[in-house]
Formats: C-alpha cells, structure tokens, sequence
C-alpha cells in the first residue's frame, strides 16, 4: 500500500483555501494513522455547497472549478490540513468488529465557522487508508450522490446531520456489483466521532485513551459539562438525550436510517453515513430497505429500540469513567440508558402533535397519533403526503384527506376526534394549518426520485440530480415547478431495496 505524502503538491503549491485548526490531530497516534488521499485520474466538480462554504470560511480568492475539483478529490492538499484516517470499532448489525477505522475516509483537519463552532471536513472515496482491509477505498458515484441529496435534504428539513461540500467525479471506475463511474465526496461534520471510537479503545482495554477521548469529545461538543460534580455521566445523559431528538426526528419523517451499526452513531447527535437509507413511501413500520439487513434488524420501528441497545454499548464502553466502583458504575449507566425511551417517546410525541398542528399538550395525545398511524398502515397510505393532507385538510382542502385515508368508520371517527381536539386550542384553524404546513414536508428525496438522479449521473447526465437538490432544499413551501417530486412512486417506480454501494 503505497500512501506516500510525495504524490501530493506541497508547500507554496498548497491553496489556503481554510485556515485549519486540527486539534484532533493533535491526540495521540493510536487515534489515527497519517496518511494522504491517492489522487484520482480526471477529477471535475460535479456540486459545490457554496453557502455552506461561505459559512465555513472558505478563502474564495482563487475558488475556480478546476481547483476546487482539485482539492476535493484529494489530488491537491490544502494548506494547513493534516490528512488522518481516524479509528474505530464497532457492532455491526450486533457482531462486534474490534477493528475497523476510515477505511475509505479521510478527515483533512478541522475548521472554526462564522458561528465560531468547530467543523470536521473529510474526504469520502479518496483512495485506500491503513483501515482499508483489503478495499480499494474508493466509492462509486451512486452513494456520493445519494449522501448529497439525503443530508442536504436533512437539513433542510430540520435533523441534525453532516452536510455534504462537494462532490467530485473522478474520472476512473469502480467496480463494485458492475463497473461505474468513481466519485469523491465532501463531508462536513461538528465531529466524526462515534460511539465505536470509544469502543475501540475499551476492547483494548486502554483507560488512559478512553480518558482522553472522554475529555477531548466533552470540550469539543459540551464543554460546559467538565463542569458536573460527575461530568462523563452527565456527557452519558447529554449523547443519550441528543440521540433520542434524533431518532424522534427520523420517526416523524418517515427516514430509515438502514444501518444505524454503533460506528454509525455520532456522539454529536448529527445524522451520520447514508449508505443504504430511504425515506418511507407508504407506512409501514416494519419496512427495511438495505439490501445487507436480511433480517430488518434496522426496520422502521425499530429504530427506537435500536438506539437504545447501541447506546448500552456507549454506557458499557466509558463504564471506568463513571465510577472506580464497578457495581456503582454499571447501576449509573443502567438507570442512565433506560432514561432513553422515556425522553425518545417524549420527543416523538412532542413531533407528532406539531404534525396535527397541537400546540398543547393533553393525555390522550399519544393515542390519536398511534390511531392514525395505524389507519394509514391500513389504508397504504403515502406517509409524507398523508401528513400533508392533513395540513391542507385543516386550511380548508379537504379533497387530499379524502385521498389519503377514505371514507371509514375508523376515519370518520377520528377525524371527528382531531377536531374535537384542534377546537380545543383555541386557535383559528388557518393558524393551525399554517404550523402544521411548517412541519410536514411538501417534498423528501423520495427513493425513486433519487435513484432516477444516480441513474441518469452513471451516464455523466447531472439534470435530474441538481433539479432533485434543489427542490428538496425547500421542503416546506409551495414550489409549482417541482410538484412532480411530491407525487409518491408508482408500483412500477417503486424502490425495494437500498445498497451501501462501499
């Protein structure tokens, strides 16, 4: 494995394009290998996130096309970046790997935004790492494409996730099931580091590392919390608390996630790696769609539970750290973990009744969200559009809803009990539907939609993938020229399966 820095321009030929700030770097070597991206044969910039580089800081001085395919692809450094492949461990699909680390991925440092927050920036498909294991670390162009799409759309739907900066075409193939064109992409991230990175250091055992990862990742995401009487507990509470607004998010929209494996799971709370994920076209909570999840261990429903097994292995991973007394320790990270559910139902409940346009909050709540999900499992209903009809339903436009749910007893009854309970908010109903159209999405990157776009970019046909992106990039308003991308698949169009595509 040739991973020499020579093959990479130095010195007065690296653009400051950043001003890097690499404090993960910084740790010791066991952390992280050293080592360059391997440049790629005719790299062309296929995507740029401008506003997010702006946000970033980026010295747009000498920001031409030809030098940002450059140093996106990992044919030029940048001055100031420390390429690394970080490590890490993880369960994957429940079956622990005690090895793992980027081994298509490469952090090239970290930057301080406008908001004056820390941002990872890595390379993703940029050549083998020492974590490779036999790959060629490179990526086909459907996952870079997929990746782009998903999270900008994340984000714009309000979900914590890494934001996609560029995605480069490298002008090679990679074969993976068949030959298709390489790509390259630009990951930003507030850090990418996982449940399986403190795994890594407690199955060897190393409790000076584990330390000094608990304190790096305490001052670089809560650094409030060195403050606690007991602070790793309370950074045990805060990651448990982030990841439960994090799956309610997922669940309120209708995301798979496809393979939420523990070296999948950001402590920062953020989205992180969308191999095979989907968004549901019609509701159905045992719905899987990665090709690798043969036995739906990542199904929609189960996503709750789920992260809360992964978060047990956190809790079981940082256990010296909570108490020199192991019995004491494993009863704080017990009653610290089955706090999750309580504060993931909360979060899940507080979204729906925002869906139904509720402002406060009342016992029978949880039981008409659970009503309607069950009427829509029924029904087949679309579960972005259902949502939606009931927003329109509420401002007058009662057709969709007729659509969407029918004409039942069970409809009819509960329809009767939502504006019983609307009625009791005691708020016009425009305003209701003025919130409620705030939060149920008008277009998602539907499935079909997305593999039409990563189709059409094999044959180096980019229309369909920026016209997707930039209409998922408004989620929420009334756009006439992109109502094709609210409409749910046919059953001809309709996507079966996702693939990781690594």
């Amino acid at each position: 494995m040739d991973l020499s820095p020579s093959k990479q321009p130095r010195g007065e030929d690296q653009p400051r394009l950043f001003s890097f700030d690499n404090s993960y770097a910084r740790l010791p070597e066991p952390f992280y290998k050293r080592c360059d991206p391997t440049p790629v044969q005719a790299p062309k910039l296929i995507e740029f996130n401008g506003p997010l580089a702006d946000q970033l800081g980026l010295n747009r001085e000498d920001g031409s096309d030809e030098l940002l395919a450059r140093v996106f692809s990992g044919n030029q450094l940048m001055a100031g970046s420390e390429p690394i492949a970080t490590a890490y461990s993880g369960h994957q699909f429940g079956t622990f790997n005690p090895t793992l680390g980027d081994g298509r991925a490469i952090l090239l440092g970290e930057v301080i935004d406008l908001d004056n927050h820390r941002r990872d920036i890595q390379l993703k498909g940029s050549g083998r790492t020492p974590y490779s294991r036999g790959g060629d670390g490179r990526a086909p162009i459907g996952p870079v494409l997929r990746e782009y799409i998903l999270s900008e759309a994340m984000h714009a739907l309000g979900v914590p996730t890494t934001r996609a900066l560029a995605a480069v075409a490298s002008g090679e193939r990679v074969i993976r099931d068949f030959p298709e064109p390489g790509a390259v992409l630009t990951r930003v991230a507030k850090a990418h580091i996982r449940v399986g990175t403190f795994q890594y250091f407690a199955a060897r055992g190393d409790q000076g590392n584990l330390h000094r990862l608990a304190d790096y990742a305490i001052s670089r995401t809560d650094p409030l919390l060195m403050a606690e009487e007991e602070p790793y507990l309370a950074f045990l509470k805060k990651v448990i608390d982030r990841q439960a607004g994090l799956i309610a998010k997922w669940m309120n929209l209708g995301f798979i996630h496809g393979v939420i494996n523990t070296d999948n799971m950001a402590i920062s709370g953020e989205t992180l790696d969308y191999g095979p994920c989907a968004f549901l076209d019609f509701y159905q909570p045992d719905k899987a769609f990665s090709a690798v999840d043969v036995g739906s261990r990542y199904a929609f429903g189960n996503q709750p539970m789920i992260g809360q097994w992964n978060l047990a292995r956190f809790a079981e991973a940082i256990l010296p750290l909570l108490d020199e007394d192991q019995d004491a320790a494993v009863d704080k990270a017990t009653q610290a973990v089955r706090g999750f559910l309580p504060l993931y139902e909360d979060y899940w409940l507080a979204g729906m009744r925002a869906k139904l346009g509720l402002s406060l909050a009342e016992p029978d709540d949880k039981d008409l969200a659970e009503r309607l999900l069950a009427i829509m499992a029924d029904n087949r209903s679309d579960f972005t559009s259902a949502f939606r009809a009931l927003a329109n339903h509420q401002a007058g436009k009662t057709a969709a809803a007729q659509a969407e749910f029918g004409t039942s007893d069970a409809v009819a009854a509960w329809f009767s009990d939502w504006q019983e309970r609307l009625d009791r908010e005691s708020e016009p109903a425009q305003d209701q539907a003025a919130r409620m159209f705030a939060v149920n999405p008008r277009v998602i990157p539907r499935n079909h939609r997305v593999e039409k776009a990563i189709r059409e970019a094999r044959d180096d046909d980019y229309t369909e993938f920026h016209r997707l992106l930039a209409a998922v990039r408004e989620p929420y308003g009334e756009q006439p020229d992109t109502r094709e991308y609210e409409t749910p698949p046919s059953e001809q169009e309709e996507v079966l399966r996702t693939f990781c595509g690594t």
